[in-house]
């Protein structure tokens, strides 16, 4: 089995002049996820290289189990360093993917024409489609057969409460709850910061970071 994972190259947090990027647990807990079941892992994003990990996701308050095993993975290390450009891959390579979050995709991925047509590629041939917490939001421009990938579809993803318990809801481009529902999805969300994971058909998502082993679980239990 293959499985890409895209990961975002946007660092800056809107005007607040901090940095953002990729949550670490989002990437480190499904990347071993898949690795340990002998998946082969490929690692983009749009830039390429090493993606900006998303320093509050690294406080000392924030670490996880698979966060602690992957900072002394030489291997791991070593393919986060080196992802390749988002532009270069094609869905005909890979079974499914998966999208990690933090609130760096919700400016580079959310509104890129190029992952749009990706994960309408993978979508349209009939392959999963995994997204955790802020993620989801990558789907905002993506359609099957006409209408948003999310209409009438089961989904969650990083909650309005939790934004407001973050504070950023000014802060973000869009929410990620309010803009799932805008689109036809019927939105479904556990207490904050609980792991909780949806799948409907092809389409998972997983409402924070908390969900993100789950979700990459989830995704390996419908590719079986």
């Amino acid at each position: 089995m293959k499985i890409l994972m895209v990961l975002t190259s946007h660092d800056i947090l809107g005007n607040t002049g901090r940095k953002t990027g990729f949550w670490l647990e989002e990437f480190a807990a499904p990347y071993y996820v898949f690795t340990d079941q002998g998946v082969d892992v490929t690692v983009v994003s749009p830039k390429g290289g090493q993606p900006p990990i998303d320093p509050k996701s690294d406080d000392p308050d924030n670490q996880t189990p698979a966060q602690t095993r992957f900072k002394a993975d030489p291997a791991a290390l070593k393919v986060l360093a080196h992802t390749k450009r988002l532009d270069s891959v094609s869905s005909e390579d890979f079974d499914t993917v998966f999208y990690s979050g933090g609130h760096g995709p919700m400016w580079d991925l959310a509104e890129d024409p190029v992952s749009v047509k990706l994960i309408e590629s993978f979508y349209d041939s009939g392959k999963p489609v995994a997204t955790v917490c802020h993620a989801p939001g990558v789907l905002r421009h993506v359609k099957y057969q006409g209408h948003p990938i999310v209409k009438g579809k089961r989904v969650t993803g990083f909650t309005n409460t939790e934004e407001e318990e973050v504070q950023l809801t000014h802060v973000v481009p869009f929410l990620v709850e309010d803009e799932l529902k805008r689109l036809g999805g019927l939105f479904e969300k556990k207490d904050n910061w609980v792991s909780f994971s949806i799948i409907d058909g092809r389409l998972i998502t997983g409402q924070n970071p908390a969900s993100s082993t789950e979700t990459a679980k989830a995704l390996l239990s419908i590719m079986k």
